[in-house]
């Protein structure tokens, strides 16, 4: 609390200390971040969940901030987490491959597309309150993203050349504000700032398909910078229950060297998103808490838009082109956390997400198997007199195989690819550690 002889500072300067340790951040968190790849892909290929904290409850965090990553779920929450600076990283470990079965032009196979393994993701994250009615902060994450990496091409067998797979990354800088206009109820808004890289090789048979047919594979690794809004709210109902709802914006992204790949003409937006949460705390030992999320991923053309465009001489790149026709997912997500003693908190949580893509749309999912939907996560989190945090979690999603129901078109090229299916297959294991420091 203020006194006389250490008041509290006043708005702008707090605010100038802010945006200094802003600045020192990112000058900290860009180049770790854009020198990794993000590529959460619990949920689609969005993140299940943001600072070390959620990340070991399944991503609950929509009423329930935890610490200076929170703006990336819930920007109202940066006016309740205090003056803190938090830096994680997490390892990433995914294991996808695909099966063809059933094709004319060659018999039953199984592809492995781990031809990268292993994954490191940074996180870093400043929040400062400058009043008792005012904070800010910045986060800067990776949102998600997928990769696959066939050194056998699965599409080898209609005359694919090299090693097959996309890489897709997704780096968000967050600055946030949030107001609260009396001790129950904070209204937060962040500027996401999304800063996307992809590439794709081995995929150079799909170009007789296409409208721009040498933007469809191997051009290197193009990039795309675009901004959105995130708004929140979170509010105190009842004695230890609080509620929370969250809504980011559409992000629009353009792939100018993969245009001939993706629908109109390149693009590849950030779908919108949203979610409602519920925190309970009915002692001081256990808090209870509950998201739910949808993602919008149908409304982005070049991930909601079914193939089926193609057998109907629409071509790849084009207004309304085919796509991998994925479908907005609904995720449900469950966590619990106890408090040990005043030094160390326990946690856990549980989440299912609907399925992405449909058994008719895995031939071009081979490429981007965003198929898991349940994992289990566990974190713990030790804190000293001093105010220093260390947390750590484990987090795994159970391996998932969506099997192809007509997916592989009929017929010979170039109107079809000898019918059959593909099977796609995904699972996960992530675990990481953050520091997080309160001043």
């Amino acid at each position: 609390m203020p006194t006389a002889s250490n008041p509290r500072p006043s708005a702008p300067r707090s605010l100038h200390r802010a945006a200094s340790s802003a600045a020192l951040l990112l000058s900290i968190a860009g180049p770790a971040l854009l020198g990794s790849t993000a590529a959460h892909a619990t949920n689609g290929y969005f993140s299940h969940g943001y600072g070390a904290k959620a990340l070991g409850q399944a991503g609950v965090g929509i009423a329930w901030g935890q610490d200076a990553l929170a703006a990336a779920t819930n920007p109202a929450n940066t006016a309740l987490v205090g003056n803190r600076v938090d830096a994680g990283a997490s390892v990433f470990l995914p294991r996808r491959s695909a099966s063809i079965v059933g094709n004319a032009f060659g018999p039953d196979d199984t592809y492995d597309g781990n031809g990268r393994k292993t994954f490191f993701v940074p996180e870093f994250g400043i929040t400062r309150q400058l009043s008792d009615q005012w904070g800010v902060g910045i986060a800067a994450y990776g949102n998600g993203g997928m990769n696959t990496d066939y050194e056998r091409n699965p599409y080898g067998r209609f005359g694919a050349q090299g090693r097959a797979g996309v890489n897709l990354e997704q780096l968000f800088i967050t600055p946030s504000v949030a107001w609260k206009p009396n001790p129950q109820h904070s209204f937060g808004l962040g500027l996401n700032v999304a800063y996307q890289r992809f590439s794709a090789k081995g995929v150079g048979i799909f170009s007789g398909f296409s409208s721009a047919p040498q933007q469809v594979s191997d051009q290197g690794t193009d990039s795309s910078l675009g901004a959105g809004l995130r708004l929140g709210w979170t509010g105190t109902v009842a004695p230890g229950v609080t509620l929370g709802a969250t809504w980011a914006s559409k992000i629009r992204g353009k792939f100018d060297d993969y245009r001939g790949l993706f629908a109109d003409g390149g693009r590849f937006d950030v779908p919108e998103n949203y979610g409602v949460g519920i925190a309970w705390r009915p002692n001081d030992e256990w808090t209870l808490g509950a998201d739910l999320q949808r993602i919008r991923y149908s409304q982005v053309a070049a991930v909601g838009n079914p193939l089926a465009p193609l057998l109907r001489g629409v071509p790849l790149g084009a207004a309304g082109g085919p796509g991998f026709g994925w479908r907005d997912v609904n995720v449900v997500k469950l966590a619990v956390a106890y408090q040990v003693s005043p030094t160390l908190t326990l946690r856990g949580g549980i989440s299912h997400a609907t399925q992405p893509v449909p058994s008719s749309e895995t031939f071009l999912n081979v490429l981007a198997p965003g198929v898991v939907q349940d994992h289990l996560s566990l974190g713990a989190t030790w804190k000293t007199a001093s105010g220093l945090e260390v947390t750590g979690y484990a987090a795994h999603a159970f391996g998932k195989t969506v099997r192809g129901n007509g997916s592989i078109p009929p017929g010979n090229p170039p109107a079809g690819f000898g019918g059959g299916n593909a099977d796609v297959r995904l699972k996960e294991t992530l675990f990481g550690v953050a520091v997080g420091w309160t001043f």
